[in-house]
């Protein structure tokens, strides 16, 4: 059976097997499990239908929050993708798709937590986005998504995947490591290229606070999901050029868990610290709440 307890022993096995990072999370899962292949990769494919739906509905603009602070910005950022001004339509899109599942989160939507629901519009607007520009199909998507999540398994193992542990670094950090291990293997790298897109990932989201406006998944949250975005596609590309993390993966990861150790309360989902701190954050409260400040 494999086994594996770090990001090391996991590229070790995969050259040693021959074998992608997806189609070792899968083979690995399978023999955990008890459970054949076919069975977990169409259970995969729910999961991947659910966020294809998710992006479907947050882009059609329909839907508000409940606090009135989010929904529509993705269709915003859609629209503009026929005509980027900056970053370029590949970008415009993965970003756009990020923010129109956090939005759906927030509205009360069917989404999938990936890693948590503050994070979920990561994963599949970075790897929606390479597919389609890779002209990937069904089951490279499916695998990526395992590739996905071996990552997450990975940090979670060694550090955590909640923002009141470690702050947003644990969510938005992890899910962006996550996207862009995967969008590596999207695109035709090796396992190790997506260990490095992983590390180089993480060790941009070091540090990132958790600091929820009116203790709400909306503010800043939302926007960092389009944010992760652009980081793990960054990643992706940095690794497929040739760069390599000289941080190894596990190294940034058990460094991911001492930053979190260290944040202060206010800055690990308490809205006490951050952006929830500010005048205006703190006005948003109380006009939701009708708490002092």
């Amino acid at each position: 059976m494999l086994t594996f307890a770090s990001g090391g022993e996991v590229l070790a096995l995969a050259q040693k097997e021959g074998l992608s990072l997806g189609r070792l999370a899968l083979r690995w899962e399978s023999e955990q499990a008890g459970e054949t292949e076919d069975l977990l990769m169409a259970r995969m494919a729910e999961r991947l239908k659910v966020m294809r739906a998710a992006v479907e509905r947050g882009l059609r603009g329909e839907d508000r929050s409940p606090s009135g602070l989010a929904g529509g910005q993705a269709r915003l950022v859609w629209e503009a993708a026929a005509n980027p001004r900056v970053g370029g339509a590949t970008l415009t899109r993965a970003a756009a798709r990020a923010l129109a599942v956090a939005e759906v989160n927030a509205c009360m939507g069917r989404i999938v937590a990936a890693p948590t629901a503050g994070s979920c519009g990561i994963v599949p607007g970075v790897l929606l986005t390479v597919a389609e520009e890779r002209e990937k199909g069904e089951e490279d998507l499916v695998l990526a998504l395992f590739t996905a999540g071996l990552i997450g398994y990975l940090i979670a193992r060694r550090a955590n995947l909640a923002g009141a542990a470690g702050g947003c670094q644990a969510e938005c950090g992890a899910a962006a490591s996550m996207a862009a291990a995967a969008a590596v293997e999207l695109a035709g790298g090796s396992p190790e290229q997506a260990l490095n897109a992983a590390a180089i990932s993480l060790k941009g989201s070091l540090g990132l606070v958790c600091d929820p406006v009116a203790g709400l998944v909306e503010v800043p949250c939302i926007k960092r999901n389009a944010l992760g975005a652009a980081n793990a596609l960054t990643a992706a590309e940095m690794s497929l050029a040739g760069v390599k993390s000289a941080i190894p993966f596990d190294e940034v990861v058990d460094a991911m868990a001492a930053v979190g150790r260290s944040l202060p309360r206010e800055l690990k989902e308490t809205a006490l610290g951050g952006c929830a701190a500010t005048p205006t954050g703190k006005a948003i409260k109380k006009s939701l709440c009708g708490k002092p400040d």
